[in-house]
């Protein structure tokens, strides 16, 4: 006897366990006890047997029967339906947490990679820090360096092909010079030579004078 009823309480604890788990309800096979014997399957395959019986029942004439079948597929017609219930809260659970997962780690990635880039800009801080500076002596000092005076004047294709003006004037001094030279010669020739006429005019003493 005690082991019977052992049994018996472990059969209604796993029915507990099963009944509250939406996934097993539907897909557990169950014996049922109607009014025409046991009926097995899952609770569709149940409520489907006992809906086929009420219309058997109903057609024979036999309202009692056509009731009680009834009322057996809308019991089992209750717990599908309150484990497809469950179901659909249970997934929409784990759908929220899935997005709050992801949001997590979304949220975790940003923060890190903020890190890094604060890091990394920490470290681009410090190695300005510690470069040396320039000493006073080297930025004093000037550089040996060779400056050309730069020409005022540009050569141009127009300057290059003209001669210089100072050779222009010399040219022009010279030409007038040998100009006035040749125009002197010129003067002092005729001067002799009028001269010359002069005397060659004048008449000759005689030499009994």
């Amino acid at each position: 006897m005690k082991s019977s009823r052992s049994r018996s309480r472990s059969k209604n604890n796993r029915n507990r366990t099963n009944n509250g788990s939406g996934g097993n309800v539907i897909n557990r096979v169950f014996d049922s006890s109607g009014p025409e014997g046991k009926v097995r399957g899952t609770p569709a395959q149940i409520i489907d047997k006992y809906n086929q019986l009420a219309r058997d029942s109903q057609v024979s004439g036999d309202r009692v029967a056509t009731e009680n079948f009834q009322q057996h597929a809308e019991h089992y017609l209750r717990m599908l339906s309150e484990a497809q219930r469950e179901l659909d809260v249970r997934r929409e659970e784990q759908e929220r947490q899935q997005r709050e997962r992801q949001a997590d780690q979304e949220r975790h990635n940003r923060d890190r990679q903020a890190e890094r880039d604060r890091d990394r800009a920490t470290r681009n801080e410090q190695e300005l820090d510690s470069q040396p500076e320039p000493r006073q002596s080297d930025i004093s000092k000037p550089d040996n360096v060779e400056i050309e005076p730069e020409s005022s004047l540009v050569d141009t294709p127009e300057s290059a092909s003209k001669p210089k003006p100072r050779r222009r004037i010399k040219k022009v001094v010279t030409d007038v010079s040998q100009s006035e030279g040749t125009e002197v010669e010129n003067n002092i020739a005729e001067g002799i030579s009028a001269d010359n006429v002069q005397s060659s005019s004048e008449p000759k003493p005689n030499a009994a004078e």
